[in-house]
């Protein structure tokens, strides 16, 4: 299968800007693209997977095992003519001191070139020693070629090249001019999401068409033609059977956008209907089972989503009324009584009892490890000394939480709500600012569908007293 690794020497060098361009130049040629994208992150595969037509699944040495990393490209990249994985960060960068889980070593596992996009800016011939130290680092990853960006004009492109040629043997693969209209704009969490943006495909394309003029195309493809197939070791696990048919209502909207498509796949081999719902438009919630309601950034859109009286008093009934929902990050701040930042406070959906605040600074940042207390209410728990490997990524917190509240989690890493705790409970609502992916490790979407099952069978009401009364556990 025709494979190819974008990196870069360090973040910040348009390594996503290049790769949405290949992605989308590629395909306007008529060729099928699959993409996929390094970590936890949400938005650059949002991007990606809008430019390829096919949905950008995440490689996590974090959350996932190497083998299922394996299985997920054998299984995705099938039916492609190529397959582009892009990196996080720098090339050598990761959070252990040997490597294990940087960009290279998901290049090795996956037996995939690599090609370096180096931001240029103010270099001439410094970026040979740099070439060469990468390639030296490793001499297992096959760094098959570069892409010049921000380039200041063809004298600067030039230079460039000669010094490549003559210093080392890495082919020049493209040449990107610095060009405004190419950038994406950003915000707090990075690039604004795809789904906020009114002018995406007009956008992609002009990317894609400036990145198919000045990137060698046919040299790449060629490159990419080298990468062996992909075979997990073993054979994977046969799916669950599915469970009775149930709909789930899942916010899709402006405002709520961060979903795994591995995790959206997962609820329908399960049986499960997803049912989308507006939180900014929809006036009322459609008959369902369960409720999910994803990240995102509501703070951009507070006021339509204030404005909107009615879905947030027809969620907190539905709610209060026992319906089985589970929220994260952004759904967690709607699901609050205000939120604020920026000066301004709009109401929300007032079911927490907390008032959702933006800060300057991030107020939780990273990977996260979790265990469960004797509060969490889906079925399917594992080992009391087990944790459920996760990340988060929020400026907010909360403030004013009032009531006796419990909590699904205790955090051994991370932030969380407070820094100890998170997911809290209120009726069948499990609410955490952690962000889950459904894995061999943690099968969180069948755990949460069983639950919504039980509900459905048995009587929401008496659940959810007991899950709000159920005694404390004696901590150690």
């Amino acid at each position: 299968m025709p494979r190819l690794f974008i990196s870069a020497a360090h973040k910040s060098s348009g390594k996503t800007t290049v790769t949405l361009g290949l992605c989308a130049a590629l395909r306007e040629r008529g060729l099928a693209v699959q993409p996929f994208k390094k970590g936890p992150d949400y938005i650059d595969p949002m991007w990606l997977g809008r430019a390829a037509g096919r949905a950008c699944h995440n490689l996590d040495f974090y959350t996932m095992d190497r083998d299922e990393i394996r299985e997920t490209v054998d299984r995705h990249e099938a039916g492609a003519d190529i397959a582009i994985v892009e990196g996080n960060k720098g090339l050598y960068d990761g959070l252990d001191l040997d490597g294990s889980n940087s960009n290279a070593a998901l290049a090795k596992l996956l037996r995939t070139p690599v090609i370096l996009v180096l931001d240029a800016r103010g270099m001439t011939r410094g970026i040979a020693p740099l070439i060469l130290g990468y390639q030296a680092f490793d001499p297992d990853i096959g760094i098959g070629g570069v892409i010049l960006n921000q380039l200041g004009g063809q004298r600067h492109e030039s230079k460039l090249r000669a010094v490549i040629e003559h210093y080392t043997d890495v082919p020049v693969l493209g040449a990107v001019a610095r060009d405004p209209d190419m950038e994406i704009l950003e915000r707090h969490l990075g690039l604004i999401p795809s789904n906020e943006e009114r002018d995406a495909e007009r956008h992609i394309a002009a990317i894609g068409r400036a990145i198919g003029d000045q990137v060698d195309l046919d040299r790449l493809l060629q490159l990419a033609a080298t990468a062996p197939a992909v075979h997990p070791v073993a054979k994977p696990a046969p799916p669950p059977a599915p469970l009775p048919p149930l709909r789930i209502g899942i916010a899709r909207d402006d405002a709520f956008g961060f979903y795994y498509p591995g995790d959206l796949q997962a609820f329908e081999a399960l049986g499960a209907e997803l049912v989308p719902v507006d939180m900014i438009h929809d006036g009322r919630l459609p008959a369902l089972d369960g409720l999910f309601i994803g990240g995102g950034f509501p703070e951009s859109r507070m006021e339509a989503l204030a404005a909107n009286g009615a879905m947030r008093h027809a969620l907190r009934d539905a709610i209060e009324g026992g319906l089985p929902a589970y929220a994260e990050c952004g759904g967690l701040m709607y699901l609050a009584r205000s939120l604020s930042w920026r000066g301004r406070t709009a109401e929300m959906a007032g079911v927490i009892p907390a008032d959702a605040v933006m800060c300057e600074r991030p107020q939780g940042r990273g990977y996260v490890r979790l265990k469960e207390t004797a509060f969490s209410p889906w079925p399917g728990a594992g080992a009391a000394d087990d944790e459920i490997a996760a990340h988060e990524f929020h400026y907010s917190r909360l403030e004013n939480l009032t009531g006796d509240h419990r909590y699904a989690f205790d955090v051994a890493r991370g932030t969380g709500i407070d820094g100890r705790h998170d997911g809290l409970l209120f009726h069948n609502l499990l609410a955490c600012y952690s962000h889950r992916r459904h894995t061999r490790q943690d099968p969180w979407v069948q755990r949460f569908l069983a639950f919504v099952s039980d509900c459905k069978a048995g009587d929401r009401a008496a659940l959810s007293h007991l899950h709000n009364n159920a005694h404390p556990r004696t901590e150690p």
